[in-house]
């Protein structure tokens, strides 16, 4: 989404000389390489404080994803007395902001920083950070929980290109596949980034697979099931998030398989896509993840003084742009968001 569409929203919607009843913070990476992203992070928030039906009000601070701006944009919040920050992409911006934001009891909802250890040391930390992107370890968790129930009587094999993020997401399965009684009929490491994987497919037809999980890249999947129906080899092929890549030369096969993350815009209110379509904007990427957590600031911050809005986050469900949300005791989304796609020769469904 291009950084010169947001004019309507960055207005924030407040009158000359109001006081707004709550005001909340944007930490996103406006410079450097993730501008892009951190430009739809502002535009969602914008967007969802415009909606607003109370007077509300975005201060926004560019973290350029390094620790000395994440920690930048913490004091100024403080200084700002925010009842509560939003955004955030980078591990490193987060984890020098948190501990100057939790000293001074303001709460964060995180859109992009997936690394595990954020919410795991909880208890260690204090930090009162919460969290709508999903956690690292719940695309291994999907795979592992949607493909043994759907493969229990399936031939299959498992197999990886070498890659940290492949290997561990292939070896992660078949570990699970096999602590659930289920044994692969092949694994391996193939070499990616080939002009053609025919040998790959000529051995797992050998082994008698029927189903094969590749932790790989789209373009080396494509290959491999475009190898196989070549070959005459009835294989279906399941893989990772990575296959919501751009499209390559060569296409994936339909029926390939995903386990990922759904399409906001497609998932999403469709009264609130619909709106912010007509404003001439296209809900891609944090837009829809960043109006959900400011919806939820909003919601958690107008629970009174009975409770402090990071105390509401924690006990409270929320009704948002992308469904109800409720935080378990990590701060932690409750619920794995991964679902099971299909590919039909142009797009991503989803698997009933």
């Amino acid at each position: 989404m291009s950084k010169h569409i947001l004019p309507a929203f960055l207005l924030l919607g407040l009158s000359a000389g109001s006081a707004p009843a709550a005001e909340l913070g944007l930490a996103a990476p406006l410079s450097g390489t993730a501008d892009l992203l951190g430009e739809q992070m502002r535009a969602g928030a914008a967007a969802a404080i415009e909606a607003a039906s109370a007077d509300a009000a975005l201060d926004v601070r560019d973290t350029a994803c390094t620790a000395e701006g994440g920690a930048a944009a913490a004091r100024h919040f403080v200084e700002a007395k925010v009842l509560a920050v939003t955004g955030f992409l980078c591990v490193e911006a987060i984890e020098a902001a948190m501990p100057i934001l939790a000293a001074a009891g303001i709460p964060v909802i995180t859109t992009g920083v997936r690394v595990d250890s954020l919410t795991d040391r909880r208890e260690k930390t204090g930090w009162p950070v919460f969290r709508l992107a999903p956690r690292t370890d719940e695309e291994l968790a999907a795979v592992s929980q949607i493909l043994t129930d759907r493969w229990r009587t399936e031939l299959f094999a498992v197999i990886d290109d070498g890659t940290i993020y492949g290997r561990e997401l292939a070896e992660g399965f078949r570990l699970a596949a096999e602590q659930s009684g289920l044994k692969p009929v092949f694994t391996d490491t193939f070499r990616p980034q080939l002009e053609n994987q025919i040998a790959l497919a000529g051995r797992l037809r050998k082994a008698g697979a029927t189903h094969v999980f590749a932790g790989g890249d789209r373009a080396d999947v494509a290959i491999l099931g475009r190898d196989a129906a070549e070959l005459g080899y009835e294989l279906v092929i399941a893989g990772g998030e990575a296959l919501r890549a751009a499209r390559d030369e060569v296409d994936l096969v339909p029926g390939t398989l995903m386990i990922g993350l759904p399409d906001w815009a497609e998932t999403a209110d469709g009264e609130v896509v619909a709106r912010v379509r007509a404003g001439g904007v296209e809900p891609e990427g944090y837009f829809l993840p960043s109006y959900a957590a400011v919806q939820i600031a909003l919601a958690a911050a107008a629970e009174g003084s009975d409770a402090t809005t990071a105390e509401a986050l924690a006990a409270g469900t929320f009704s948002t742009v992308l469904g109800e949300v409720r935080f378990d005791q990590k701060g932690d989304w409750a619920g794995n968001p991964y679902r099971l796609f299909s590919y039909d020769g142009n797009d991503f469904v989803p698997v009933e």
